[in-house]
């Protein structure tokens, strides 16, 4: 299998068989001794304790993931031809399952056999983030596959993240070829959206719900009857046609009479308020607490036309939920007065209290440790509890996390503990994770790391 040059790790007997069952890393706790010499970062052997060869992948002592794996057969060395066929797997998998989508994520690290490697195509600029020694120090060879496979404008780099201080590596950015301008402006579902390259969260934007931002469209409109707008057939200039009359019987001319209220909170740069205006919300209401995301999702707004139904506001979601169920409690409390309970009257009542038919969160990870679980939980339990309460009866909550440690039936468990609390009952509409061009690896929990759902929610009281 080798000529005999190449390191060997040798995995202890009584590790567990994950290898084998597809999972593309080896922990060093994992590992009995490694026979030969290897530098970090370099290709090794990984065999069983009995010396039966499993893989090859690149080798870092100094991280907890001594090994990850980058082929299932013998490989005595890279090279730019080997990263050109890696690459040109991915170009077909892209065309197949994306289609003609001029921007999407290309490489997905491990899901595409390509660990610590991720690269996003915003239509004719690549931006990619190296997370591993073994692939930073590949960079000569994969860049030029790179650049022949997909032939882009330019290429940027934005390894600025601190995982890469888990494998002994500084935070770097920069364009790497060609020309990058900072702004691109990219499509998707029929949406114009502004990327940030350079200032942006991760690589500039997130494709991975590109597939559930989608799914919001049914939500949207039938709510025009709620205000009690029916349609009734009348004579018009062009003829007999049905028109929506309000409650008094005049005819409505705003066009979006039957469109939800939308509240989109950890917007970024308010992809799910722009798809809630595409399919007919509306009023939505866009909140994030970053001045430069709500201006990029300002400008987002006013490119797709929607300006007239969108308000902004930057504050921090957890005490914005917190504000508004506040004063819907006054209100309620106030209400209880002219019944003939008793209630202090004397103090003014506040701004807050809003309701809206739909409530949309997309928080950053809660999570980036195991550590941080039980942490996460109580912050992921807050805003669904608090946004259930100001959900208007049978509207909708869409949530998601992308904290990989949080799996998704703890997820759940918590969303329906928070419905709990709240005295509401929920039915389940849509349960997802990432798009398509996020593959998962079959057996690699770290890969089902974005949980996203569509609940209807229903006071109790009411059923």
């Amino acid at each position: 299998m080798s000529t005999g040059s190449q390191a060997r790790v040798v995995l202890n007997r009584s590790r567990r068989p994950r290898l084998e069952q597809g999972h593309p890393w080896v922990y060093q706790s994992e590992i009995e001794k490694l026979e030969g010499a290897a530098e970090p970062g370099a290709l090794v052997q990984i065999v069983n304790h009995r010396g039966q060869f499993l893989a090859v992948g690149y080798w870092n002592p100094n991280s907890q993931i001594a090994v990850r794996v980058v082929s299932y057969q013998p490989l005595e060395q890279w090279d730019t031809d080997w990263f050109r066929e890696r690459f040109a797997r991915c170009a077909a998998y892209r065309s197949r399952f994306v289609g003609a989508e001029p921007s999407c994520r290309l490489v997905f690290g491990e899901a595409d056999f390509l660990p610590g490697l991720i690269v996003d195509r915003y239509v004719d600029v690549l931006v990619v983030q190296v997370l591993t020694l073994g692939m930073d120090k590949a960079r000569d060879l994969w860049l030029p596959a790179l650049i022949d496979v997909f032939a882009p404008r330019g290429v940027y780099e934005r390894s600025d993240v601190g995982v890469r201080t888990l494998e002994g590596l500084e935070e770097r950015s920069g364009v790497l070829y060609g020309d990058c301008p900072r702004y691109v402006v990219i499509e998707e579902n029929g949406l114009k959206v502004e990327v940030d390259i350079e200032g942006g969260q991760k690589t500039g934007y997130f494709f991975d719900q590109r597939e559930n931002r989608a799914a919001i469209a049914p939500l949207m409109t039938g709510w025009g009857a709620r205000s009690g707008i029916v349609l009734e057939k009348r004579e018009t200039e062009e003829g007999i046609r049905e028109i929506p009359v309000n409650a008094n019987g005049k005819p409505v001319t705003f066009p979006y009479w039957d469109g939800a209220t939308v509240l989109e909170c950890f917007a970024h740069t308010g992809s799910f308020t722009l798809h809630a205006c595409k399919y007919g919300a509306k009023k939505v209401t866009c909140l994030d607490i970053s001045a430069h995301a709500i201006e990029t999702a300002r400008r987002n707004v006013e490119r797709n036309g929607f300006s007239d139904r969108v308000e902004f506001v930057t504050a921090d979601a957890f005490e914005y939920l917190r504000q508004q169920v506040k004063g819907r409690e006054e209100r309620q409390q106030r209400a209880a007065a002219g019944e003939g309970k008793k209630v202090d009257t004397s103090k003014p009542l506040t701004s807050e209290g809003r309701t809206w038919d739909v409530v949309i969160l997309d928080p950053p990870a809660f999570a980036k440790t195991k550590r941080a679980v039980p942490s996460a939980i109580r912050g992921y339990k807050d805003i669904n509890l608090h946004a259930m309460k100001l959900i208007n009866e049978g509207g909708y909550l869409v949530t998601s996390s992308c904290s990989y440690h949080v799996r998704p039936d703890l997820f759940m468990e918590t969303i329906l503990e928070a419905a709990a609390d709240a005295g509401k009952t929920l039915r389940l509409i849509e349960w997802r994770g990432a798009g398509k061009d996020h593959p998962q690896l079959g057996g690699v929990e770290e890969g089902n790391y974005l949980k996203f759902g569509i609940f209807e929610v229903r006071s109790r009281k009411s059923l």
